[in-house]
């Protein structure tokens, strides 16, 4: 690890005046910068400790909302009871993800930025325009089993991991951050990018910004919705394909419907067009026509070719799921 040095930041004025420059870094529960600063591909001179900041508050709104606080962790998330009648796609989809210590530890914010899990960018030996711009891909053509089949480029073919964001994505969240212009709020669908000819850039924020809180809407879906993780084990493993879905069912037939893949591309992937061909569907139809739409331009990258046949299957499971109100249950490892 290089040598840094640690601030610990006493006010959110105090951390953004701090954190303008390229060589700082935030840290909160550090799961995942930490492990990036061991293997040196994260190698900030100053850390700026955001844990001493009121940011861990989960309150109600007044449009009928909730608001999580950026710096409330995972667990807390999870299991409190308001997200979990109100929000149960978001319990589910948190408690999918790493593990129990690791989840009492990570953050809402850091969550939200954490950085792909691709071989190569982990690697410092390896190309990897993410992480050394530049330098090429070392996946296009390399081991890409876990990598994109969705919204790629000939720069970069991560993925982005987050079980969270996915159904933050169907929920349609805003994320509210602050920063030396002052406050925002960025609407989740518009928070992380695809790679382009910029793969360094994971997110919107704009140098220097604190995420400071994540909105969600009065409208939770709580009866129909299921969060579905396919992994090569059914625990502490990164998803292959995910899928969050949320329906409004009336009287056996789907009046609204939204869903989001996880995994497949380096952001929570929706597609407008598949989110319309839900209204007026039998909890019984067939979802095959929103896999397709959904799934529309997907190209495997050789090792990862398998994602092309497993995701429709996803999908249909998934919606199926949501459809009949008997969502994925966690804490049974078997596929319902």
């Amino acid at each position: 690890m290089t040598p840094f040095a640690y601030v610990r930041a006493t006010s959110l004025a105090d951390a953004i005046a701090r954190g303008g420059a390229s060589a700082t870094a935030f840290v909160a529960g550090g799961t995942n910068l930490v492990d990036l600063m061991k293997y040196q591909v994260a190698r900030p001179s100053e850390v700026i400790d955001l844990n001493a900041l009121p940011l861990r508050a989960i309150e109600e709104r007044e449009d009928g909302g909730l608001r999580l606080g950026a710096l409330a962790t995972n667990a807390d998330t999870a299991y409190d009871l308001r997200v979990q009648t109100r929000y149960p796609v978001l319990t589910s989809a948190i408690l999918a993800g790493a593990s129990a210590q690791l989840r009492n530890a990570a953050t809402n914010g850091g969550n939200l930025n954490q950085r792909t899990r691709c071989y190569y960018y982990y690697d410092v030996a390896t190309p990897c325009n993410k992480r050394a711009p530049g330098t090429g891909c070392g996946a296009v053509g390399g081991f890409n089993r876990i990598h994109a089949i969705l919204g790629a480029s000939d720069q970069c073919i991560a993925t982005f991991p987050s079980d969270m964001c996915t159904a933050l994505a169907v929920l349609e969240a805003k994320v509210c951050v602050t920063g030396p212009e002052g406050d925002r709020v960025i609407e989740i669908g518009d928070y992380h990018r695809l790679p382009g000819d910029e793969p360094w850039r994971d997110n919107n924020l704009r140098p220097g910004e604190i995420v400071t809180a994540i909105d969600l809407p009065a409208q939770g879906f709580a009866t129909n919705h299921t969060y579905l993780k396919l992994r090569d084990r059914q625990s502490y493993a990164f998803a292959l394909v995910s899928a969050a879905v949320v329906m409004r069912v009336e009287d056996g037939i789907v009046r609204e419907g939204r869903i989001a893949l996880g995994s497949v591309a380096h952001k929570p992937w929706r597609v407008a067009e598949a989110d319309a061909l839900f209204a007026g569907k039998p909890v019984d139809g067939d979802f095959g026509d929103v896999a397709d739409a959904l799934l529309a331009g997907a190209r495997g990258q050789g090792a990862n070719d398998f994602k092309l046949a497993l995701a429709p299957r996803v999908i249909a499971r998934a919606c199926t799921q949501a459809a009949h109100g008997t969502p994925q249950i966690q804490s049974d490892k078997r596929i319902a």
